[in-house]
């Protein structure tokens, strides 16, 4: 009986080469991207402060009376809840930031628009507001008291110039960004004025507008501050303005850990409205 032998046959150098090749490159590109996103990261930091504000003051590293504990304030906080108080200074404040943002985002949305698609409306708008923008808005306080009156109106106004602002710097910076050739090529498909609007512009803008949405909902926050403790008689401001008269630090530290929840919390929700809408993009965050 004749034995039957096999034989390997050698792959040939350049295949070998190839294929080490991809996988070097395949390697690389794991190296260099920053992986897989994680549920819930971005509670790690203030988490990790939580951690070390309880730890500190349990070892009595940290003066009450300035800086009280974590539990204090969670008392505090519960107490200023039940009686009533807190619910209706956190929803005065929320109807005084939802007004003004829905007044900023409109004004910025339009004049970005309005500035970003003709150079009639470029020549008009964005020197005016690269002008409002280099003004302190803070310092418009006094200005919009004569105007306004010391009420509600002045607050709302402010707040909608602090939203404003970088919601047309990022949207017409991303409109005027958008490549010619897409412009182009719109021309040449025959695109309607409307059609070019939404099938270029909006998805060309889309990036920016969200970079812009989500400084102007932290600064209807950080507005928001200042403006509550101006003649006010409620507000998440007010009850800390008032507590600072009292020295109740406790108190003032409840309205600064709210108004971080407001702020951390709208700052996600846009996160996540973004990841939709932009979901077809491919970059480092998704």
């Amino acid at each position: 009986m004749t034995a039957v032998t096999t034989t390997t046959v050698p792959a040939p150098p350049a295949a070998v080469g190839h294929d080490e090749e991809e996988a070097h490159r395949v390697r690389r590109r794991r190296r260099l991207s920053p992986g897989k996103r994680l549920p819930a990261t971005r509670l790690l930091g203030p988490a990790l402060v939580l951690v070390l504000w309880a730890a500190a003051s349990a070892a009595g590293q940290l003066d009450p009376g300035a800086i009280p504990a974590p539990w204090t304030v969670l008392e505090t906080g519960v107490r200023l809840w039940t009686e009533g108080t807190l619910p209706n200074d956190i929803l005065t404040s929320l109807q005084r930031a939802g007004s003004g943002f829905a007044i900023g985002l409109t004004a910025g949305i339009v004049l970005a628009l309005a500035s970003g698609l003709s150079r009639t409306g470029e020549a008009l708008i964005d020197g005016s507001v690269q002008l409002n923008r280099a003004v302190p808005t803070l310092g418009l306080i006094p200005l919009f008291i004569l105007w306004l009156g010391i009420g509600e109106t002045f607050k709302i106004a402010i707040i909608a110039i602090v939203v404003y602002i970088p919601i047309y710097l990022n949207t017409h910076s991303a409109l005027s960004g958008i490549d010619h050739r897409f412009v182009e090529l719109a021309e040449v498909q025959g695109l309607s004025r409307i059609a070019f609007v939404r099938q270029v512009v909006v998805p060309g803008a889309l990036p920016g507008f969200f970079v812009g949405l989500r400084l102007g909902v932290t600064g209807s926050w950080l507005g928001l501050v200042v403006l509550e403790q101006i003649n006010a008689t409620s507000g998440l401001g007010y009850m800390m303005f008032q507590a600072q008269n009292y020295g109740q630090t406790d108190v003032i530290l409840v309205g600064l850990v709210v108004y971080g929840v407001f702020g951390l919390v709208s700052d996600t929700l846009v996160r996540l409205i973004e990841r939709r809408v932009l979901s077809w993009r491919r970059t480092l965050s998704n």
